[in-house]
């Protein structure tokens, strides 16, 4: 099938729906998702500025939305547009126009039906159920791209606790179910094995297998098992195979072994995609030669739309982008600080806003309590001496007040960036700065720490 057939089938159906065929424009869009450009891409190829593209492209889906009864986007366009047309009958070909109409065979669509319980196994039992992703198009986009375009094979999705990086993995997931046959969603939260995860893999989607005796012999076997079906295998909560109270990325020793693993997935030859969810970083999940190695890593930012507020209850919409910007766009956040503002405060907004002090909720408390916990001793040192500061502080002030050495200092806050607690200002000079909610939680509820 070619885009010259997808394009007719679209006319068809948007002519049927509005009594207008395809312009230019919606061409031009179709024909790139098609190829599997990004809108960016698209834009500037027809010289477009990018939210007109964006606009055409989100009418158009609505329209082949109602038309053909199913939720069409972007990410899934092309394998749905595709499924449809085969579910279609040729019914008479014009001088340059394909018309079809629905094949209601009942046999052909329980054929259809055992071919994809045949040639599918998602096993999704322990992902989250996603009702809605907010303001996170962008980071869609380039997951879409460099599984189903660029064929990378590790991708990490990173980011403070609470911003979202699990609820944006499972709608990617949701959004592309028929473009993997096996699909595996495995969290970490209380981690097993490496050994034990490996048997795990290789009952899933293949059948049973015949057990072998070292973890290098089931690694080959898993090796050998997926080049010939492509799999997509999601690991969430990776921080927690690595060492509480060190550096960041550090392995406990009981999980080496994933290291090993990790390094395998990009060196090998295979049709596998693995995404690792992570609120830390380690080398495994950054490369610094991408020509050599199909390595990328995705870090999420605060939220900055309003929309997020929309269904919790509040008043005072136009106090709201300052409550979000105040808690760094942090979803977790937000949700918490939103029960507060209804129970407290009636839902007034602008009332919460006008309280003197960074509110940090007993949710909120627990939450960023972990967070300290997996600190390092120098790395907690440095975060109480931020907290005493209302500005950002440079690398010397750092290491003259905290008497560190500038190895201590540099690997103790390189380890806080991978952990997205501290970020770096570039100003006349490098500055460095402590997350705003984060701060206030050390200087309030960490004093006995210093």
């Amino acid at each position: 099938m070619d885009v010259t057939e997808i394009l007719q089938f679209a006319d068809q159906l948007v002519f049927n729906k509005k009594g207008k065929h395809l312009d230019d424009l919606q061409k031009t869009v179709i024909t790139g998702v098609y190829e599997g450009k990004i809108y960016e891409t698209i834009a500037e190829e027809c010289h477009r500025s990018e939210s007109r593209v964006r606009s055409v492209g989100r009418k158009l889906w609505k329209i082949l939305s109602e038309s053909l009864g199913e939720d069409i986007n972007k990410y899934n366009f092309c394998w749905t547009i595709e499924r449809v047309i085969n579910n279609y009958q040729v019914v008479n070909f014009g001088d340059s126009n394909i018309n079809y109409c629905q094949n209601n065979s009942k046999e052909f669509s329980e054929k259809q039906e055992e071919n994809i319980a045949d040639t599918f196994d998602h096993n999704l039992t322990l992902a989250p159920h996603i009702i809605k992703l907010y303001n996170r198009e962008t980071e869609l986009e380039k997951l879409n791209n460099w599984i189903l375009n660029q064929n990378i094979r590790l991708i990490s999705v990173l980011g403070l606790s609470g911003i979202g990086k699990t609820t944006l993995v499972k709608k990617f997931v949701d959004l592309n179910l028929e473009q993997f046959e096996v699909i595996i969603w495995r969290s970490l939260n209380f981690p097993k094995s490496l050994d034990l995860l490996i048997n795990n893999l290789l009952n899933v989607g293949v059948g049973k297998q015949e057990e072998k005796a070292t973890l290098d012999d089931k690694l080959e076997q898993l090796f050998g098992i997926l080049n010939n079906k492509k799999y997509l295998i999601i690991l969430d909560d990776v921080q927690n195979i690595f060492i509480r109270g060190q550096l960041a990325g550090q392995y406990q020793p009981e999980y080496q072994d994933y290291q090993n693993f990790f390094t395998r997935i990009i060196e090998t030859d295979h049709q596998i995609h693995v995404i690792l969810i992570s609120q830390e970083k380690c080398k495994e999940m950054e490369c610094l030669d991408e020509e050599l190695y199909p390595v990328k890593c995705l870090e999420l930012l605060g939220l900055d739309n309003v929309e997020i507020l929309s269904n919790m209850g509040l008043k005072d919409e136009d106090s709201w982008l300052n409550l979000i910007n105040l808690y760094e766009g942090n979803p977790f956040y937000i949700q918490t600080i939103a029960n507060s503002i209804k129970n407290i405060f009636d839902g007034y907004v602008s009332e919460f806003l006008a309280e003197t002090e960074l509110i940090i909720t007993k949710d909120m408390q627990t939450h960023l309590q972990l967070l300290f916990n997996r600190l390092s001793p120098l790395e907690q040192q440095i975060v109480l001496k931020f907290s005493n500061s209302e500005q950002p502080l440079s690398r010397e002030e750092l290491k003259t007040s905290l008497e560190l050495s500038s190895t201590d200092l540099i690997n103790s806050l390189q380890s806080l960036q991978q952990r997205y607690l501290v970020t770096k200002i570039k100003e006349d000079k490098i500055l460095f700065k402590l997350s705003p909610v984060f701060r206030e939680y050390v200087k309030n509820c960490c004093k006995d720490c210093s």
